[in-house]
């Protein structure tokens, strides 16, 4: 864990800092320069932008995972592997956006009745999903080769600096909320043509047929697996992007812009989970190739108690003053509480099982994650449709919870019972009674002080106290007392 504990590390930092940017855009300036409802087509147009990226990329992303170890040449510029990569890519581009221009009528109808505001903007849809399915595709190439720096800098910060640099210019009048959805797109296609030039500086950008070196046998085998795969890599990305579609479909703009917002602040909490397994999904690769089972289930299971340390913690120390949070954005806003609580369940059951997806969709068996993943699809949408018109937003948070959970565990089983491993130790249920006692705790006294500001100040320093003093105090997860040491060296230094 040396290497990923230090590359998780720097990426943790980088990502933090896109964090803050983060929120300056959409927990700060989205509230004060944006409608409710400008802010629901922002954040539709880039839900629909992600889920069009998908569908686009024919299931690369996880072959390279699968596959560029075996390619792995720089003599022999990898044997053509990313030009072969990037055609596959670009064939599923273009394939995307001829189907969806051709079915244009037919998807705004979709959204006429509730949302008929967004109609005007579904265009700008397409450099979004072109520009982030380009980004995906070398972003992966790059984890690959072990370079997840740069990556990280051009989505977290570059394209997140390019947002606020627009909504300054929104709000002086400067320009239009028309031109300001336009730009927001086209800013989509900056990540991944930083990664193209950065590729050239390492002397890793292989392009060109005649470069590829690739037997029509092995082909075939990429081919299939990319396949099974295409479905697979869909899964999560329509799970997070449908609960966001369907709420602009049963209730309207206004609802998607306080459901998309608290998304965001869920995905916030998950910055350093997604930074650890950035670093620890391409040794998983290494391990199958080598077959060193012992590695693996090593590497599974610090990575699930590191992901439940750290997302747990930041749980309980948003949702201990959650109230506090809440009282500083629009009333309308406060509808989103249980939403983030309900969307939280299900986040720290898929961080707690994260790597599952790298190790069974590298393994033999990959074919069969297709039934767990369609299974995820139908039972989301499924839910959807029955909690959103019963519960409206927090609906379609508990459906997508529910459909994380039981997706979640079922992967796990089946990874268990062929392969003989698992996320699990002891000590990660002492740190979930940790959790509960330290959540009961702070409800029981979260009306102890009259003025709120000292209330919060209570509350936080309390839940650090009792779930962060517990860990270290009883070196209850040795990794992240480690982890957090390293962090602060870094800081320091």
């Amino acid at each position: 864990m040396g290497f990923v504990q230090k590359d998780a590390i720097k990426t943790t930092l980088i990502s933090s800092f896109g964090l803050v940017l983060g929120y300056l855009n959409k927990g700060l300036l989205f509230l004060l320069i944006l409608s409710t409802e400008q802010i629901g087509v922002i954040n539709l147009c880039f839900s629909l932008g992600v889920l069009f990226a998908q569908f686009s990329n024919f299931g690369t992303i996880y072959t390279i995972w699968k596959f560029f170890p075996f390619f792995k040449n720089k003599e022999k510029k990898h044997h053509g592997f990313l030009s072969f990569i990037l055609l596959i890519g670009l064939a599923g581009t273009l394939i995307m956006c001829f189907f969806f221009l051709i079915f244009q009528e037919h998807l705004e109808s979709i959204y006429i009745k509730k949302s008929p505001f967004f109609i005007q903007y579904f265009i700008w849809i397409i450099p979004i999903g072109v520009g982030y399915v380009l980004y995906l595709i070398l972003d992966v190439y790059l984890r690959a080769l072990f370079k997840n720096i740069v990556s990280v800098f051009a989505l977290d910060i570059v394209l997140r600096l390019g947002v606020t640099l627009i909504l300054i210019l929104l709000w002086a009048g400067l320009i239009s909320f028309n031109l300001f959805v336009a730009i927001h797109g086209l800013l989509f296609l900056l990540p991944p043509l930083i990664l193209v030039v950065f590729l050239l500086k390492i002397k890793e950008l292989h392009l060109g047929v005649k470069n590829i070196r690739i037997s029509s046998k092995f082909r075939k085998i990429i081919f299939n697996y990319a396949a099974f795969n295409y479905i697979n890599s869909l899964g999560s990305v329509l799970v997070n992007s449908l609960d966001i579609i369907m709420v602009a479909q049963y209730i309207g703009l206004k609802a998607t812009g306080v459901y998309s917002t608290v998304v965001f602040l869920t995905s916030a909490l998950q910055v350093p989970y997604k930074s650890l397994v950035r670093v620890s999904s391409p040794l998983v690769s290494e391990y199958w190739k080598n077959r060193e089972m012992n590695k693996m289930k090593d590497l599974y299971t610090r990575v699930s108690s590191v992901s439940l340390v750290v997302g747990l913690g930041l749980f309980l120390l948003v949702w201990v003053n959650i109230d506090f949070l809440f009282s500083f954005l629009k009333n309308e806003f406060k509808a989103g509480i249980w939403v983030f609580f309900f969307l939280m369940m299900g986040r720290l059951m898929d961080m707690f099982f994260g790597l599952n997806g790298s190790i069974f969709n590298t393994s033999k068996k990959y074919k069969y994650d297709v039934i767990f993943t369609l299974f995820l699809i139908f039972a989301v949408y499924y839910l959807n449709t029955i909690m959103i018109p019963l519960w409206g937003m927090s609906g379609a948070a508990i459906s997508t919870a529910l459909a994380f959970f039981v997706y979640n565990i079922g992967r796990m089983i089946f990874v268990y019972s062929i392969y003989k491993i698992h996320p699990f130790n002891k000590n990660q249920f002492i740190i979930i009674g940790v959790g509960v006692l330290t959540l009961i705790t702070c409800s029981f006294l979260n009306n102890l002080f009259l003025n709120q500001w000292i209330q919060m100040v209570f509350n936080t320093t309390l839940a650090v106290f009792l779930f962060f003093g517990s860990i270290f105090l009883f070196s209850l997860e040795q990794e992240t007392v480690n982890y957090a040491k390293e962090i602060k060296k870094k800081l320091f230094n």
